[in-house]
């Protein structure tokens, strides 16, 4: 009887100092998991860390959006909350275009920022997708796929957020 409780009791004892252990983060990790940081994303969408431009389908672009970003964040470092949101906005707003992959969709995206300046979430994402043109598919390096995401974003348009992705992903998962 005594034996069975000191199992039960030396059990227990190393549960109790093993659990907070398993919760600490490992090397090369901060409290918010890979590749995140106190300031947000470690350089690529989603906490990916930087994305490698090397692989991209235009990486003079990639690299140029990637330098606007970190331009954008070191100039907006010592901010917080909307404070840094409106930061941010305004440093987009200084992007070169002759750099982008499609400069006449980025200066329409410009003009669609600056007229939709007074809104915010999804109100404001919605008055942007309103005032964006549809994009010429004939210079895009695939225009079959250009033209179903132009007929996917029409199908979609009254949607927002999740409701907006799912949509998008059912209209590109049905086969033309």
């Amino acid at each position: 009887m005594k034996s069975r409780l000191m199992i039960i009791g030396s059990a227990l004892i190393s549960a109790l100092i093993a659990v907070p252990a398993l919760a600490q983060p490992g090397p090369g990790m901060d409290s918010m998991g890979p590749g995140m940081t106190q300031q947000g994303k470690g350089g690529g969408s989603r906490g990916q860390g930087p994305r490698d431009c090397s692989q991209a389908v235009n990486p003079e672009a990639c690299n140029a959006h990637r330098d606007a970003i970190n331009k954008a964040r070191e100039a907006c470092k010592d901010k917080a909350g909307p404070e840094r949101k409106q930061c941010m906005q305004s440093q987009r707003e200084n992007f070169d275009c002759s750099l982008a992959a499609s400069p006449q969709q980025c200066e329409a995206r410009k003009q669609a920022y600056r007229s939709c300046k007074d809104q915010t979430g999804t109100a404001f994402r919605q008055f942007v997708e309103q005032k964006m043109p549809a994009m010429d598919c004939s210079g895009a390096p695939d225009a079959k796929r250009c033209e179903q995401h132009q007929k996917a974003r029409a199908t979609c348009k009254d949607k927002t957020g999740t409701e907006y992705k799912a949509c998008l992903r059912e209209q590109f998962s049905v086969k033309p």
